[in-house]
């Protein structure tokens, strides 16, 4: 017994030492920390293969940084009422363009400043802990440093951000408002083919100004 007991033991406590990380919840600031790292070093790598096809800027956000966005709840939140009483097939439509729109957004700022240095500050934390803001700054060549905040709260386990804030400016706010002054005009099937219709245009258009800057 005290044999199967000590090799056994170990053997669990092997399989735990593997286990354990995996189980182990990624702090809120750890995961903006790690995923701003990633993302930075491969825009940084990736400049040419970025000009030479646009579409790739956006399938490296859509890879990376996507995942860790609950967009579910950005666009109940952005639309607010209409959310509420939009068909599921509207809500669906929804969803993809206003995530093909954040995404195509996200990925424009992104590219505007990954050589610029990023300093975490302080997480903020409400409700208990289950919700966080976790600060940044973005430091310029010149004038002040830019605030970008990212709240953050825990969904299935995991923390996902539900909306970012550039400078003080919520970046879904800012849509629920001229949001909603559409839906009240032409309704929300109008709003959802205004937004696809924008999406197609071609990602070039994204990164014209980015990579004009750079050169």
């Amino acid at each position: 017994m005290t044999h199967w007991l000590k090799t056994y033991g170990v053997w669990f406590l092997l399989l735990w030492l593997v286990v354990a990380p995996a189980m182990a919840m990624v702090e809120p600031q750890d995961l903006v920390q790690e995923t701003t790292d990633k993302i930075t070093s491969v825009l940084r790598n990736e400049q040419d293969k970025i000009k030479e096809n646009p579409d790739h800027l956006l399938e490296v956000v859509d890879n990376i940084v996507a995942p860790h966005f609950d967009f579910e709840r950005m666009s109940s939140w952005v639309l607010g009422k209409y959310w509420r009483k939009a068909t599921p097939e509207e809500k669906k439509r929804f969803a993809k363009e206003f995530r093909t729109l954040l995404v195509r957004t996200y990925a424009k700022a992104l590219n505007d400043n990954y050589d610029k240095q990023i300093d975490m500050l302080p997480v903020r934390k409400k409700k208990g802990g289950k919700q966080v803001i976790v600060r940044t700054e973005v430091q310029q060549s010149a004038g002040f440093p830019i605030p970008i905040n990212y709240k953050m709260h825990l969904k299935d386990g995991k923390w996902k951000v539900y909306d970012v804030s550039v400078d003080g400016i919520s970046l879904v706010a800012n849509y629920r408002t001229s949001f909603a002054k559409e839906v009240r005009k032409d309704g929300l099937p109008a709003l959802i083919d205004k937004l696809a219709e924008r999406n197609k245009t071609k990602v070039a258009a994204v990164t014209e100004k980015t990579t004009s800057e750079k050169q």
